[in-house]
């Protein structure tokens, strides 16, 4: 089994490039967002802590960790937000090794892919067998954005500047799926990857 981390800058369409490839090869997906919101859950690692550290105000109704509670607060502190990811990211990284760790025992699969926003910075690429990015012109990124998402040229700015630039993402990575808009060239370059990976 290969584990293969997918990243790239938000826009880029990796969701696609994921929906294309677990339905063309024998492969589970594990997306590193879910696993965040897994650990935060009642009863899960991170809970007591991330509680303890933003206080119960952050609670919802139900006393779940209310997501725009906890994003109103942490983007408003740097120190706030590096304390939450300190708290988050090792026990996600803990998380997603012991699930490739049981699918590598199964032997049922042939590909673990795993897609994660800040897969280098996080230093995935120790662990993983390839580190692929997909990538798409800036402007391409906009219009996606302002169409799916409705997102204002303020916040997409924003967004692009807390993320890596493209050069990062190609040095770090071992392959570069150009996804443009030409959903059979992408494809295309997604079963050449998965022959050579």
């Amino acid at each position: 089994m290969k584990l293969i981390g997918i990243t790239g800058g938000v826009g880029a369409g990796k969701t696609q490039v994921l929906s294309y490839l677990a339905s063309h090869c024998s492969c589970r997906i594990l997306l590193a967002d879910d696993v965040a919101n897994e650990v935060k859950l009642p009863g899960q690692e991170c809970y007591g802590q991330l509680v303890e550290l933003l206080g119960e105000g952050v609670l919802d109704a139900e006393g779940r960790i209310d997501k725009g509670k906890m994003a109103a607060l942490i983007f408003a502190d740097r120190e706030l937000l590096a304390k939450v990811n300190a708290i988050i990211h090792p026990a996600v990284k803990v998380y997603i090794l012991q699930e490739v760790d049981k699918e590598r025992k199964t032997g049922r699969i042939a590909f673990f892919f795993l897609e994660a926003a800040l897969l280098i910075e996080e230093g995935y690429g120790k662990v993983a067998d390839e580190l692929w990015y997909i990538h798409a012109d800036a402007d391409i990124r906009r219009r996606r954005l302002k169409e799916s998402r409705n997102y204002t040229d303020e916040k997409i700015d924003r967004i692009f500047a807390s993320q890596l630039s493209e050069e990062e993402f190609r040095r770090n990575c071992i392959r570069v799926i150009e996804n443009n808009g030409d959903l059979q060239e992408t494809y295309a370059q997604l079963e050449n990857a998965l022959k050579k990976a």
